[in-house]
């Protein structure tokens, strides 16, 4: 068992323990009693100046990776004050903690490391990751993100350079959901890496031998699994980055232990479905009548599409006529049924039964789709032929350029309105500013998933839930949609604004919460009044007396 590693914390240790520390708004009383009198300058300022202090810091930072290690500095020094900044300038900094800058601080991480924050678990520890979990001194990790940096946004693999994901995914849970940062533990299973450019590099912190593929990764997730469960029961344990194989035979294992999702696949498909289902309030059509183009056929694709299938069998299709909506296209053209042999299990249910196609553009003059979607990694191919060709055939064409980050996507949102005069309702992974187009101002929605898992979690989280089901996904999904207003749909964007993220997250964590109890899923009892538990529950970045 455990120990509990929780003791009076005073003095200089006080100052170099992130949740706690106050900087220069402790009380008198507290520097005291606390040992801080003469660490600290003598004038007691409250968090408001803190906040005007650090915002005024910030806008000096020459680059966004400058603005990201500042951020970073921030939280590690001091995690209430970062959070109260970035609650108040969500919009301008969502860009920064998290994609598309998080990309660059990833590639960079073993050159801009300054403190661990997280774990990292190596093929090393073998057997012994019960012992490392005992490490970390929180007694009640809620919720473990953790990737094994194969599959880092658009980048690829990035091995331990990886670990700036979960950092930033728990920091948005924190911000958007008002989940206790005490609650959080980032996670990085570092097995090594394919990366060469990382294996080259002499200041690469991560194993610097080829990944691991075999028996021992394998057991390692298994072990790290059991391990988390064992510790924290009920703990959410949150899939992110992972390879697609392994991204869908983990969720597939583990989904059913306990509250195990796949962020890549559930997250992604459930914010892409809302962003379709605003997009079809501006058409006006039903989401069955749609043909759907996906650029890219991984873990991304793969889920949105079956978010999707899901709103049409609400809608009356069964499953195989829900099918015969999707037009998947890889490396190798069109995913149809004389490739089933050579095909991986999550296409085939996909396959088409008609000719090959190689060309995404041959697939769009063939299909005519109402909607393209880009989950490809592959910038640039949503070309002015393709966009040519599928507004010739539709009137309102949906353009979702999902890539990240902003250098991977599709195509720029002043492309896809240019090239569509001006009829596109476009939506990306990475943002996008507005664009100017004959007199109206365009507004670019994000399919960010933010919208979604801070929701999903902190419903789990106050439910106690003992499983996360799709129709949580697709709860999530409708509530978000719902929480589009008509104005904001006549922008062009899909979604709500990122200042709205609070609001949002809390309907749908209220949401998911009531969806748990309708399934007898809970362990925690549903309150009398939930939304009054809810405020309760919340955490907010307030100094509270260490007295």
């Amino acid at each position: 068992m455990a120990k509990d590693k929780q003791h009076r914390v005073t003095g200089v240790e006080l100052l170099n323990t992130p949740y706690l520390n106050k900087g220069t708004a402790f009380t008198e009383e507290e520097r005291d009693q606390l040992g801080l009198r003469g660490l600290i300058p003598p004038r007691q300022v409250p968090i408001e100046e803190q906040h005007e202090r650090v915002w005024e810091n910030y806008g000096y930072k020459p680059s966004d990776l400058a603005k990201y290690i500042y951020l970073i500095g921030l939280q590690d020094r001091n995690e209430t004050l970062f959070y109260y900044l970035l609650e108040r300038h969500m919009q301008e900094m969502m860009p920064i903690v998290y994609t598309p800058t998080v990309g660059l601080a990833c590639q960079k991480y073993s050159r801009i490391f300054r403190r661990p924050r997280g774990l990292v678990i190596s093929l090393q520890d073998r057997g012994r990751v019960d012992s490392i979990l005992d490490n970390w001194p929180s007694q009640d990790i809620r919720i473990v993100v953790v990737t094994d940096g194969e599959r880092i946004l658009g980048l690829g693999d990035l091995g331990l350079n990886g670990m700036g994901i979960p950092v930033g995914k728990l920091s948005l849970y924190v911000a958007a959901a008002g989940i206790d940062p005490r609650m959080t533990l980032p996670v990085c299973i570092d097995v090594g890496t394919d990366n060469q450019e990382l294996l080259a590099d002499p200041l690469y912190l991560g194993l610097a031998q080829a990944r691991e593929r075999g028996e021992p990764y394998d057991a390692l997730i298994d072990e790290f699994i059991n391990a988390t469960q064992k510790r924290w029961p009920n703990c959410i344990i949150q899939f992110e980055d992972f390879g697609n194989t392994n991204a869908f035979r983990f969720l597939e294992k583990y989904r059913d232990t306990g509250p195990v999702f796949n962020d890549d696949m559930q997250g992604t498909g459930s914010v892409v479905y809302a962003g379709l289902l605003g997009a079809l309030r501006v058409t006006g059509q039903l989401l069955q009548d749609q043909r759907v183009v996906f650029l890219g056929a991984g873990e991304a694709a793969v889920g949105i599409a079956r978010a999707m299938i899901r709103g049409m069998l609400d809608e009356g299709l069964s499953e195989e006529e829900a099918h015969q909506r999707f037009w998947l296209v890889d490396s190798k053209g069109l995913v149809t049924r004389d490739r089933l042999d050579t095909l991986a299990a999550h296409k085939k249910p996909f396959a088409r039964e008609e000719p090959p196609a190689v060309s995404l553009q041959e697939v769009v003059q063939r299909v005519k789709p109402t909607v393209l979607l880009g989950v490809s990694g592959q910038p640039g191919k949503f070309t002015r032929e393709i966009i040519d060709s599928m507004s010739a055939a539709v009137d309102r064409p949906i353009i979702f350029a999902l890539s990240n980050p902003t250098s991977k996507a599709e195509c720029t949102a002043e492309d896809a309105y240019n090239w569509s005069n001006g009829q596109a309702i476009f939506a990306s992974g990475s943002p996008f500013d507005p664009v100017e187009y004959n007199g109206r101002t365009l507004v670019p929605g994000q399919g960010n998933n933010v919208y979604i898992f801070p929701g999903v979690g902190l419903g789990v989280i106050f439910s106690g839930a003992k499983r996360i089901t799709d129709s949580m996904f697709h709860i999530a999904a409708k509530t978000l949609a719902a929480a589009v207003p008509p104005g904001t749909l006549d922008t062009g964007s899909v979604f709500p604004a990122m200042d709205e993220l609070q609001a949002v997250s809390l309907r749908i964590g209220i949401a998911v919460a009531q969806e748990a109890y309708r399934l007898n899923l809970n362990t925690m009892p549903e309150p009398d009044d939930v939304d009054a538990a809810f405020a309760d529950f919340i955490w907010k970045p307030e100094y509270k007396s260490l007295l």
